[in-house]
C-alpha cells in the first residue's frame, strides 16, 4: 500500500492579516486530516444472533439504544434497553488484538509503536456503557453478518482511519484484496474473497462538491471553493451499490473556502477579502450535511443504511499546534472529568439536527439513517493520538504533533465494536432509537 505524505504549509511563517491568531491555529491544526493513511481470540456468542430474524418495521431515531442480550439461570432470553453510546473507558488487558507488526493495513501517521511510542497503556482500554455491555468486536461474526454485502467509508482521514481499524481487527480471519479500478490512492475498494463482502474508501472530505481554489491561499496553507448545495458525485454517483454507508466530516471545515450556492459566492471562512462576507465554519457545516442527507434521500435506487459517524473532537493542550501543543496525557478521561462544550459541541448538535431532518423525510422516501455516535468516548480519549509518534525524531522535516488522528491500535477499534453491536441489531430487528435530540443536548452541558 502506498503511504500518503502530510499535507502541511511545513517551515513556513504564516502572515494573519485581518483574522485572530486562535482562530487561525484552530483552522491549521486539522491539515493533518490530509495525512493517510492477529492477533484476535474468537468470542462465543449466541448463535441466534447469526440466525435469518425478521427486520423490525419501527423507523431508526438519534441515538442506538442497543437491546442487550440477557440469560438468565433457567436459560431463558431477555433483553435490556441500553444506549451503548453513554458510559465510561475500562481497563482491558487483553488486548491489543493485534499489532502494527500483524496488520499491514496501519498507515505511518497511525502506526505510534514503529516511530518509538514508549507506552502500551492506551491499547489496553474497552468501552463500557453505563447499563449494559459492548462486546469485544467479533471478526467471525462480523464477517458473517455482512456475508454478501457491501460498506463504504464517505469522508475524510479520520473515516478512513476507522476502515484501517476494521480490516487490521478482520485480519485474525482474512486479510481483504485490493480490487480498485483507479489509481486515486485517497479512495480504495477492498474484497474479502470468502465473504463476498466488499469494503470502499471513498474521498470526500467536504461531503459536497469542492475544488481547491488556490494551494497557497490564506497563510499558503490552500483556498477551497466549496458549493454547498451541489451534490458531490464523487460518492452520489456510487453508492447505489453499497448496503452500508458510513459518512463523516469535521475537521476540514476549518480550512480557508469560499461558500457558493446557485453558483454564486455567499460568504467565507477564513477569507483575507473584506468584501465578501465571513458567514463562518458552522454555516458551511450545516449546509453540507443538509445538501449530503438530500443526495441519499433523492437516491431511487439506493436501498441501503446509511450511517453517520459523528464528530470526532481532537485533544491539542498546552499550545497551538504550531506552538508546541501536544496530546501527551497517558490515561483516559473519566466522564466526570471533561465534557463536550464550545465549537465541538456546537458541530456535534449541527450534525443531530440535520440527521433528524434526513431521517424524518427518509420517511417518506423508504431510507433508513443510523446514528454512529462515537462523539463521547472519543472526546474521552485524549491518550490515544500518535503526537510526535507518527514520524522518526530524526526526520529532516518540520513536523508537527498529531492530535487528531488515532493510533493503531487504540480507541478508534471501539468505533468498530459500535458498527457491529448495531449491525446485530440489525440482524435481530430489536431497536430502540428513540433518544431525542434534546436529551442528548442536555448530556453534554
Amino acid at each position: 500500500m502506498k503511504l500518503h505524505p502530510i499535507d502541511l504549509p511545513l517551515g513556513k511563517k504564516q502572515n494573519l492579516q485581518g483574522t485572530s491568531k486562535i482562530t487561525f491555529a484552530v483552522g491549521v491544526a486539522f491539515l493533518f486530516l490530509t495525512a493517510v493513511p492477529l492477533y484476535y481470540p474468537l468470542i462465543s456468542y449466541p448463535l441466534f444472533l447469526l440466525s435469518n430474524l425478521s427486520r423490525s418495521s419501527s423507523p431508526s431515531s438519534l441515538s442506538s439504544s442497543s437491546s442487550n442480550v440477557v440469560e438468565d439461570s433457567k436459560n431463558h432470553i431477555t433483553t435490556k434497553k441500553c444506549d451503548i453510546f453513554t458510559g465510561e473507558w475500562v481497563p482491558n488487558p487483553s488486548a491489543p488484538y493485534y499489532t502494527n507488526n500483524t496488520c499491514w493495513a496501519i498507515h505511518n501517521h497511525q502506526n505510534c509503536m514503529k516511530y518509538g511510542r514508549p507506552d502500551t497503556d492506551f491499547m489496553k482500554w474497552r468501552w463500557k456503557p453505563d447499563d449494559c455491555e459492548l462486546p469485544i468486536f467479533n471478526p467471525s461474526q462480523f464477517l458473517e453478518l455482512v456475508r454478501g454485502k457491501s460498506l463504504a467509508f464517505v469522508g475524510d482521514s479520520v473515516g478512513r482511519n476507522q476502515m484501517q481499524s476494521l480490516i487490521c481487527l478482520l485480519s485474525r480471519v482474512e486479510y481483504p484484496v485490493d480490487v480498485s479500478t483507479s489509481t486515486d490512492e485517497l479512495s480504495r475498494r477492498w474484497e474479502y474473497i470468502n465473504y463476498n463482502f466488499t469494503i470502499e474508501n471513498i474521498w470526500s472530505p467536504y461531503l459536497v462538491k469542492a475544488r481547491e481554489a488556490d494551494p497557497n491561499g490564506p497563510a499558503g496553507t490552500g483556498l477551497f471553493n466549496l458549493y454547498l448545495d451541489e451534490f458531490d458525485e464523487a460518492w452520489t454517483t456510487k453508492i447505489d451499490e453499497f448496503d452500508y454507508v458510513i459518512i463523516n466530516g469535521g475537521h476540514w471545515f476549518f480550512r480557508p473556502s469560499m461558500f457558493f450556492e446557485n453558483n454564486q459566492l455567499v460568504g467565507c471562512h477564513y477569507c483575507l477579502d473584506k468584501n465578501v462576507t465571513d458567514l463562518g465554519v458552522y454555516y458551511s457545516y450545516r449546509k453540507a450535511f443538509r445538501t449530503a442527507f438530500r443526495a441519499i434521500n433523492s437516491l431511487k435506487n439506493f436501498k441501503g443504511i446509511t450511517f453517520l459517524r459523528t464528530f470526532a473532537p481532537s485533544h491539542f493542550e498546552n499550545g497551538l499546534w504550531n506552538e508546541g501543543g501536544n496530546c501527551v496525557r497517558r490515561r483516559p478521561f473519566l466522564s466526570t472529568e471533561t465534557h463536550l462544550d464550545g465549537r465541538d459541541l456546537e458541530l456535534y448538535m449541527t450534525q443531530l439536527e440535520e440527521f433528524k431532518g434526513a431521517e424524518r423525510e427518509g420517511v417518506q422516501t423508504g431510507k433508513q439513517f443510523r446514528l454512529l455516535d462515537t462523539t463521547e468516548a472519543t472526546l474521552m480519549r485524549p491518550d490515544g493520538h500518535p503526537s510526535k509518534y507518527g514520524h522518526w525524531p530524526e526526520e529532516n522535516a518540520t513536523l508537527y504533533n498529531d492530535c487528531v488522528h488515532w493510533c493503531l491500535p487504540g480507541p478508534i477499534d471501539t468505533w468498530n465494536d459500535f458498527l457491529l453491536e448495531m449491525l446485530k441489531m440489525e440482524k435481530m430487528g430489536s431497536f430502540d432509537w428513540r433518544l431525542h435530540l434534546s436529551d442528548r443536548k442536555m448530556k453534554f452541558k
